[in-house]
């Protein structure tokens, strides 16, 4: 029977689908209840995401106690061991750093491998069950002046559309470019982006796309994941201490340390000044 059972790797949560009903899902996203959720609501018999670091109020894998509010299988992989927002990477090389009492139940455990905790997840049966709502996946609108960009919070960076160019955005995703690869995520000119750094982790994965933006001249950073909550904009904007930056975003002052939001303030003092 489990030989007919597939494990689906994924560079995200959202891209789990029908297609996938009854399968074993391995996420490249971080282990929050908002990856959790759009994981598991395709009736899965399992799902293995990234730890992320873990990062401040245990965001990075919370998705796992509320999985297991609905007897659903789920475990992260360590950060440090495989790539953030790569599934195949994942299933190839990482180390599993914490599971939920469902997992546990069909003998996943710390330590293991990803493809053997994806593997011993084949035994349970199908998860058909109603998720509890989510709180996160929403977007806001922080400032709105005349002369000054917009400044906006994103829970998850693929909610940017082409109508936010010019704005600074703050997402609630990592900076981590799916399967490793150009993807067109930030497909917008914004003013300038920020991110949580998702534990930066193995070959600095969760950082990756900074260097991708300065090829556009985009000012990027990300938060330190210990500083604010991955997953939450908000959070990262009020919360969060930048633990890196892209050269565009140096050249007009940022440096590791420096609150994202102070910098967000030299950003609009220098467009409200006209200052080059």
């Amino acid at each position: 029977m489990s030989d007919d059972i597939r494990i689906v790797t994924v560079s995200a949560s959202s891209q789990v689908s029908e297609a996938d009903r009854g399968q074993v899902i391995v996420s490249g996203s971080y282990g929050g209840e908002y990856n959790a959720f759009h994981a598991a609501k395709w009736g899965i018999r399992g799902v293995v995401l990234c730890d992320a670091g873990i990062g401040k109020d245990d965001a990075g894998i919370r998705g796992l106690s509320y999985l297991d509010g609905v007897g659903v299988p789920a475990a992260c992989a360590d950060v440090w061991t495989c790539h953030i927002a790569d599934g195949e990477h994942m299933l190839a090389h990482g180390v599993i750093s914490f599971v939920n009492k469902a997992a546990r139940a069909l003998g996943c455990a710390k330590g293991m491998t990803v493809r053997a905790c994806a593997e011993a997840m084949k035994a349970g049966p199908p998860q058909a069950v109603e998720l509890p709502p989510i709180a996160g996946g929403k977007r806001y609108t922080i400032r709105d002046v005349p002369g000054e960009p917009k400044v906006i919070c994103l829970d998850a960076a693929p909610m940017l559309t082409l109508e936010d160019a010019g704005a600074i955005a703050v997402t609630g995703s990592h900076a981590a470019l799916f399967h490793g690869r150009p993807d067109g995520l930030i497909a917008p000119a914004v003013a300038a982006v920020f991110f949580s750094d998702g534990g930066v982790g193995l070959d600095a994965a969760g950082i990756r796309r900074l260097r991708l933006l300065d090829e556009r001249n985009i000012p990027a950073g990300t938060a330190a994941a210990a500083s604010a909550p991955i997953g939450d904009s908000r959070r990262i904007y009020q919360e969060g201490v930048l633990s890196y930056v892209n050269r565009s975003a140096e050249e007009l002052g940022a440096a590791t340390g420096i609150p994202v939001s102070v910098f967000i303030t030299m950003l609009l003092e220098r467009a409200r000044g006209g200052t080059s």
